[in-house]
């Protein structure tokens, strides 16, 4: 009587028995049972197969051991199965994008985020190329850059530090930014690379937005800053001339008078102290005049004004001050002169009232195609919080004028104890601008 089983039952005994782990197991088994045979053959029994318990209880043994094998096989494979389902499940669920090549650079993974940030089925993109996805400006050097990686050994990296990447829509040829990761692993003598990345079209726009908004907010600062400079010109240079003319032609006038009075007079005194308020006006309107915009600058250039700003401010403070100017500046353009300038006067001015210095230095160089300023001091020292106070407008100023012109300005402590500040604008272009 023949029992055919259900086909279930059949499908499941031969992908058992093709497994190679039951193969094996199977194999030693019927050898074994070989050996039985020519053993029972050997010692003269006609029917092997009718052997007493040793030989039955040996293939009850064998047979247990290949439905034990076929068992664990089994078990293995269904571990196997769900551990996969698993990971496809939460490879799916990740709300980044997901995509695995091979050494090809042919897609073999492709979660559900990636269907959503492409717009694209995975079934259309899975074993095709990755350059699907990427703009064709940057195919060839992205297989190159994969390529590269894979050689490195590294295990994985961010995609992208420094320039923005760019990604494409292969259904509509639209091209977005996004952030990228890559990893890579080795299967089976194949190697595999994983890449993790996210749309920040969003972001990007954000980023966009409020970069243009801080560029125009500096612009609109320097322009500020610089009806500011001409307005102080104008004041500065109406004092310089008018001012100056009229207190001078006074002078000239009290010294008649001076001149003309009897030695013994009792107005002689009165008119020497009028003298002497007169000088003394006549020197705090040159003073204020130079505050407010040294005709030096614009006459001489930043040379003479900076050399001639140090020593009237070592006369002033009493801080002895050592400047180091190099013998020859570039021709620089009214707006770098006046920036590089205002730096100094308002660094030397912050020595004088809060330092506690007693001696400061000045250097301006050129160095690396850039003009390169540095003033420090051996006093107290600016601290942190001093440099983040709302209240200093005078640094952030500084600082704005400085990053408008594409320099850098940094305050730090010095190595003799008080403040350094560095001061560095590119000088290319800026010659041209001076002309």
């Amino acid at each position: 009587m023949k029992v055919e089983g259900s086909g279930a039952l059949t499908s499941v005994k031969r992908s058992v028995f093709r497994h190679p782990a039951v193969v094996a197991t199977g194999s030693a088994a019927l050898v074994a049972l070989l050996g039985l045979n020519v053993l029972a053959f050997a010692r003269g029994l006609e029917s092997p197969w009718l052997l007493g318990g040793v030989i039955i209880s040996d293939m009850v043994a064998i047979g247990l051991g290949i439905l034990f094998a076929a068992r664990e096989v089994l078990q293995a494979d269904s571990r196997t199965e769900a551990g996969r389902a698993q990971l496809e499940a939460i490879v799916d669920s990740a709300m980044d994008a997901i995509i695995t090549v091979d050494e090809a650079q042919n897609i073999v993974l492709f979660n559900r985020a990636a269907e959503q940030v492409f717009r694209v089925r995975r079934e259309e993109m899975l074993g095709t190329p990755l350059e699907r996805l990427l703009p064709g400006r940057f195919r060839g050097a992205h297989r190159g850059h994969v390529e590269g990686f894979g050689r490195t050994g590294v295990t994985s990296r961010r995609m992208g530090d420094v320039t923005t990447l760019w990604a494409l829509r292969p259904e509509s040829e639209e091209e977005f930014p996004i952030e990228a990761s890559i990893s890579q692993t080795a299967q089976e003598g194949r190697r595999f690379y994983t890449v993790i990345l996210r749309d920040i079209t969003v972001r990007k726009r954000a980023e966009d937005a409020l970069k243009e908004s801080q560029r125009e907010l500096r612009e609109l600062s320097a322009r500020v800053l610089e009806a500011r400079e001409e307005e102080k010109a104008h004041i500065a240079r109406e004092l310089h001339d008018e001012l100056g003319q009229l207190l001078t032609a006074l002078k000239m006038d009290l010294g008649w008078v001076r001149e003309r009075l009897p030695g013994d007079s009792e107005l002689a005194p009165r008119v020497a102290e009028m003298g002497t308020l007169l000088d003394r006006t006549v020197s705090a309107t040159r003073r204020i005049s130079a505050d407010l915009r040294p005709l030096m600058l614009d006459d001489l250039g930043l040379a003479d004004a900076a050399a001639w700003l140090v020593d009237d401010f070592a006369k002033r403070s009493g801080v002895t001050c050592k400047v180091d100017i190099a013998e020859e500046l570039p021709d620089l353009s009214k707006a770098v002169a006046t920036a590089v300038y205002r730096a100094v006067q308002e660094s030397l001015t912050n020595i004088a009232r809060h330092a506690g210095a007693r001696s400061a230095w000045v250097v301006l160089a050129v160095e690396d195609d850039a003009l390169y300023v540095e003033v420090e001091d051996d006093g107290r020292g600016i601290a942190p919080e001093d440099l983040a106070k709302a209240r200093s407008v005078g640094l952030k100023g500084m600082r704005e004028r400085i990053a408008f012109l594409g320099g850098t300005l940094e305050i730090a402590r010095a190595p003799r104890g008080g403040t350094r500040l560095r001061l560095r604008v590119p000088l290319r272009g800026l010659a041209q601008e001076a002309a």
